[in-house]
């Protein structure tokens, strides 16, 4: 038995700074680079498939060099165990794509808000875990800030953006409660699901845009004319630029994750997650000139105050546990979805749920 002392042992102050800091600017590149080649794409799909490609081969080349050492030889067990969490996976990540074709930057974190409230939600219905009144408090809030962008924001909403930004947000808690069963089937190792997740992704993924009709836009992007205005990128280099970016960042991620949950806490994820929901809006009007209205930027600061309500609650509510346990258990630094950095969210921290649904759980 290891010495107790070695479970007390706290990271040190750069550490947790690197990686809040890490995450921080993983996320927003994340979604901005999503957003600055969607803006010029019509291939979403073919786009989600290149990054899992990328992050793919990133894992292959990080066993290769003795950096992580992953299971190359399939299990044909594991993988029909992970079938509902590919199917969510590719599910959630397509429609968080369409999401952000059709909605400012600065409004996606609007768009995907009733991620929180889906997920006490879908855990009450499906784990049959009674949330406290404060929690339905704090959702009650996130949800006030949903419909304030939505019907107060006075300027047009594309109906379409925010179908899908819905229904991503419920995939994204349905996505949260089968997190738990997809760890058991990889025995535990956020790692393994990671690459399985990001492997399987792409299998499922490269027929599905297919089916979807998406091959000629795929075929004119590649082999059609690239004209691009005076000073700007072409539609094929943005593509090719904006998919190395975001694979490379989301395949960091899946190695930071691991972490992460070593050295974040409630009050960091509280200070982080505020911080990324206003730099996220800003830099959307900065870079693609978003509209600044009262009714967005109420809704977002409302969806942040829900949120961050939520984080201290639980918080709150875990320190007898942790008292009689003698050991506090961290919060995954992106715990409540961010706004996921749409990509960012693909299962390249595929642990980022567990800790959530262990909270509603218990």
């Amino acid at each position: 038995m290891l010495p107790s002392s070695s479970h007390q042992h706290q990271p040190s102050r750069a550490l947790v700074i690197g990686t809040v800091s890490f995450y921080l600017v993983a996320a927003l590149a994340m979604v901005m680079a999503n957003k600055w080649v969607l803006n010029t794409t019509d291939t979403p799909l073919f786009f989600l498939l290149m990054q899992l490609i990328i992050a793919v081969i990133l894992f292959l080349i990080a066993h290769m060099v003795g950096l992580l050492q992953l299971p190359l030889q399939l299990d044909m067990q594991v993988c029909k165990g992970l079938i509902p969490m590919v199917g969510l996976n590719v599910i959630g990540l397509s429609f968080s794509n369409y999401t952000l074709k059709y909605v400012d930057a600065s409004f996606y974190q609007v768009a995907r808000g009733m991620v929180l409230p889906f997920t006490v939600g879908t855990s009450y219905f499906l784990l049959h875990s009674r949330p406290s009144l404060r929690i339905l408090g704090a959702c009650a809030v996130v949800t006030l800030g949903f419909f304030v962008g939505v019907f107060l924001d006075g300027t047009s909403v594309s109906i379409l953006g925010i179908t899908f930004g819905v229904l991503s947000s419920l995939i994204t808690a349905l996505h949260s409660v089968v997190i738990k069963k997809s760890l058991d089937v990889v025995h535990g190792s956020t790692l393994h699901l990671s690459w399985y997740t990001n492997l399987l992704s792409a299998v499922v993924l490269a027929p599905t845009l297919v089916l979807v009709g998406e091959l000629p836009d795929v075929m004119k992007l590649l082999f059609g004319p690239n004209e691009n205005e005076p000073g700007q990128m072409s539609t094929l280099a943005t593509f090719v630029m904006g998919s190395l970016i975001t694979g490379t960042f989301g395949f960091l991620m899946s190695l930071a994750s691991l972490m992460s949950i070593k050295v974040t806490s409630p009050i960091t994820h509280m200070v982080s997650s505020a911080v990324r929901g206003v730099a996220a809006y800003l830099l959307g009007v900065w870079l693609f000139h978003d509209a600044v209205t009262t009714g967005r930027v109420s809704s977002i600061a409302i969806i942040l105050l829900g949120s961050i309500w939520y984080t201290w609650i639980k918080h709150v509510e875990s320190r007898p546990a942790a008292a009689s346990k003698a050991q506090y258990q961290p919060v995954p630094l992106d715990e409540l979805e961010e706004g996921k950095g749409s990509v960012g969210e693909n299962g390249y921290a595929s642990h980022r749920h567990s800790q959530s649904t262990r909270d509603v759980r218990d």
